[in-house]
């Protein structure tokens, strides 16, 4: 199996880059556990801060492998393929340092899923995302029809998984699916400084929000609110949280440490 995705660590940031440019980033078993495997290898590098999510070539991605899916021969061949993509997207979601997936071109199908499973976006001007399952026969399997309404309004998200028309960044961005519109070839350089501005935070309380924030909205207010003060009194011992305090007084950037 070559290597299908590219990893690097520069200021804080691992940068993963989807490098199969020759069929558009297309998403197989190989590039689904290639990435579980660099998503393990940077989970504990206290060097890492921020994840960014970036493709090769001419597109983020094309989404999953359809000549990897066209060479099953039964149902139980393609749902395994699902289920590894879903336990990838997973593990991305559930990454304790902040992700930022970085589109240009396009983000389709099971590309567009991956880039969901980020917590922010960042897309080229003109970039299109959608899924187009539905023009094949069948539905995005790998989170589409649930992570996709949770960030759009419901008809909206509606119309694109039943139409499976795209729409574009300028769009995306109105909606408040993606982050920031960046100008065309600047989608990776305004992703990394997105992410700079999140490793500049302190690590516990990035992973504690980030924690906060996804598992909240699945609990009742009066929980959630209980949730958090429980967490944020957890921070409230660490050294980050007195050295925040000291830099503010003395009015300089805090040094967190994570600890």
């Amino acid at each position: 199996m070559g290597s299908v995705l590219r990893v690097e660590v520069r200021d804080r940031i691992a940068v993963f880059t989807l490098d199969r440019p020759e069929r558009l980033n297309a998403i197989g078993t190989d590039t689904v556990e290639q990435l579980k495997q660099a998503l393990e290898d940077v989970r504990g590098d206290d060097d890492v801060r921020a994840l960014v999510l970036a493709g090769a070539g001419r597109a983020f991605s094309a989404g999953a492998d359809l000549g990897e899916i066209e060479s099953f021969t039964a149902p139980g061949q393609f749902r395994a393929f699902v289920g590894g993509l879903t336990e990838a997207y997973a593990l991305l979601e559930d990454f304790p340092k902040p992700s930022v997936a970085a589109v240009h071109g396009f983000a389709f199908g099971g590309g567009l899923e991956l880039a969901l499973s980020c917590d922010l976006r960042v897309a080229e001007r003109g970039a299109r995302l959608g899924l187009p399952e539905m023009k094949l026969g069948v539905l995005p399997g790998a989170g589409g029809t649930q992570r996709l309404p949770r960030l759009l309004p419901t008809a909206i998200a509606k119309q694109m998984i039943l139409t499976g028309e795209p729409i574009d960044a300028e769009r995306a961005w109105q909606l408040g699916l993606v982050n920031e519109v960046a100008e065309p070839g600047g989608a990776l350089a305004a992703a990394e400084a997105l992410a700079a501005k999140l490793t500049a935070g302190a690590p516990l309380a990035l992973a504690a929000g980030k924690r906060l924030i996804d598992h909240g909205l699945g609990m009742d207010l009066e929980a959630a609110i209980a949730y958090e003060r429980e967490t944020v009194s957890v921070l409230f011992s660490t050294e980050d949280r007195a050295e925040g305090l000291k830099a503010f007084r003395e009015r300089r950037p805090g040094e967190f440490r994570g600890v």
